[in-house]
């Protein structure tokens, strides 16, 4: 068994989409359907993969405008955290709030995660869902242990955190999950978030300067 992943940045807000397909299969999960339906299907086709699942870590819009068209040609299930469905209904208030018009409604959630941990599995491929609300209000991120690969969404980003300035965003919130969730992970822990580029969990708690100064604040 062989896992692979694909990243496409996408959108105005360049906002990454995450492709896993276990190579023996063939058969991929999309996280984070952003809104470019066609570039995320035309990705798959290329790699000779078939989606089969799609999961969100949250709700904002750029995370979630290419649902209903994916889940539209395909046929599979949306899955997201229950405290995330009453902002999927409030795409359009979103997309006026960023200036962007209309905007197509999101895919209807075939299951609603907890906050529990969960485990998501697609053939070879096994995600472990983490509780991470703060940046939004259930946000998740989701642990690939078998690569030693976390996709923190919003949550964590190289050398940043989410922002908390959106409604329902919680500073204090947003750090307690990054210091429970993420960083008990180990050090060689690679952080695949849901905008810029890669990292570590070890750089992070070396050098990440919001985590640095929140716990000089604490002590």
């Amino acid at each position: 068994m062989a896992i692979q992943i694909k990243a496409l940045t996408l959108g105005p807000f360049a906002t990454n989409a995450y492709l896993v397909a276990d190579s023996e299969s063939g058969k991929a999960l999309l996280i984070d359907p952003v809104d470019d339906a066609p570039a995320l299907l035309n990705a798959a086709d290329q790699a000779g993969w078939t989606i089969r699942l799609m999961i969100a870590t949250h709700a904002h819009l750029d995370h979630v405008l290419a649902s209903a068209a994916i889940k539209e040609a395909l046929g599979i299930p949306f899955l997201i955290h229950r405290e995330c469905a009453p902002l999927l209904k409030e795409i359009p208030l979103q997309g006026a709030y960023f200036g962007l018009g209309a905007l197509p409604d999101p895919a209807e959630p075939d299951r609603l995660l907890s906050s529990e941990s969960e485990i998501i599995e697609l053939d070879g491929i096994v995600l472990r869902s983490l509780y991470t609300p703060g940046h939004a209000p259930g946000h998740l991120s989701f642990f690939l242990e078998s690569e030693k690969i976390l996709f923190s969404g919003d949550t964590l980003f190289a050398g940043s955190i989410g922002r908390t300035d959106l409604p329902g965003g919680d500073h204090a919130l947003l750090m307690r999950s990054i210091l429970t969730q993420l960083m008990p992970l180990a050090d060689d822990v690679r952080v695949l978030p849901g905008h810029m580029g890669a990292t570590t969990i070890g750089r992070e708690r070396r050098t990440n300067p919001f985590l640095l100064g929140y716990r000089a604040d604490s002590r």
